[in-house]
């Protein structure tokens, strides 16, 4: 019986320890998750700007009167980023955390690509690659042969635009040099602290959209670029692209802190609910062992009378 009350105050102790560094955790990823929630909303707003502008531009077909040819060996010209061609291999650009204890927030994510890799290439692995950014997902396709055009780990926990900047340009560069055809973005989008949402976005090459609205038309149409189009695409598109990567992967890192606060607060309340029940049994065998001991002297007490 002593023994089983000391395996119990053991098991008591350390659900205790485990439960204090789950609490930090909950407090860390929740600090992190109030910076970056307030700055992600303030960007999203700048890339819709920037998105609403690119969108009207190709509307109003300025794109075609980019000349070819111009700035080839620049990764970020717009002659090189507005090529479109026929589409042999599609690059996903897929945004996972470096490190676990995120609850279900990868799994999605990952759940998510196979069904795409299954229902839009049959699983055709030469008709696709993965610009992997985050350790959990590299180390995903990898175990599971599919080809890695790029990887990327250690983002940090709340990403600057400096960040990103190398990452897009060596994307731009594959994307030049025929690696792909075409890119989507792949990221969970946070909605709220408790819900993400996965999203397949495409990032190039750029389409015209086909959900148009007259207003839309009308403001298309009223765009006069100066001096040239060419100088003007140069300045917006690059600005466009960056701003797209800048803003998924603040999102897709706002949505990891929400499932990493979420997923650390279940595991604390799950501590201190066997915390509760050891206790209870603790405390039940040693009123147990406590009644035998009585009994026993009892017992010897009435054998010596």
């Amino acid at each position: 019986m002593a023994e089983s009350l000391m395996d119990i105050k053991r098991r008591i102790t350390s659900t205790q320890k485990t439960g204090q560094i789950t609490r930090a955790m909950q407090m860390v990823s929740g600090a992190k998750l109030s910076r970056i929630e307030k700055q992600s909303v303030a960007y999203q707003l700048y890339a819709k700007k920037v998105g609403d502008i690119v969108r009207h531009l190709t509307l109003g077909n300025v794109f075609k009167n980019v000349p070819s040819g111009s700035n080839a060996a620049d990764p970020l010209s717009v002659n090189n980023i507005l090529q479109v061609r026929d589409v042999k291999k599609t690059a996903y650009i897929v945004l996972t955390s470096d490190r676990g204890l995120v609850g279900g927030y990868n799994s999605n994510i990952l759940k998510a690509m196979m069904d795409i890799f299954r229902t839009k290439h049959n699983n055709d692995k030469s008709k696709f690659t993965i610009i992997s950014l985050g350790n959990t997902g590299t180390e995903f396709f990898k175990a599971r042969g599919y080809d890695i055009a790029y990887e990327y780990r250690g983002l940090p926990d709340i990403p600057t635009v400096e960040d990103i900047t190398p990452i897009v340009k060596s994307i731009l560069q594959l994307y030049q040099a025929g690696t792909f055809d075409e890119i989507y973005l792949d990221h969970n989008h946070h909605v709220n602290s408790l819900v993400s949402r996965f999203t397949n976005e495409k990032l190039l090459p750029l389409d015209k959209p086909d959900d148009v609205t007259a207003e839309e038309e009308n403001i298309a149409s009223e765009y006069i670029t100066d001096p040239d189009p060419e100088t003007v695409l140069s300045a917006i598109v690059p600005q466009y692209i960056e701003s797209l990567m800048f803003g998924a992967m603040m999102d897709a890192k706002t949505a990891e802190h929400a499932a990493s606060v979420t997923a650390m607060k279940s595991a604390t309340d799950n501590a201190d609910d066997l915390i509760s029940s050891l206790s209870l049994h603790y405390n039940r065998a040693r009123q147990a062992q406590i009644t035998t001991e009585i009994t026993e002297i009892v017992g010897g007490a009435a054998a010596l009378e």
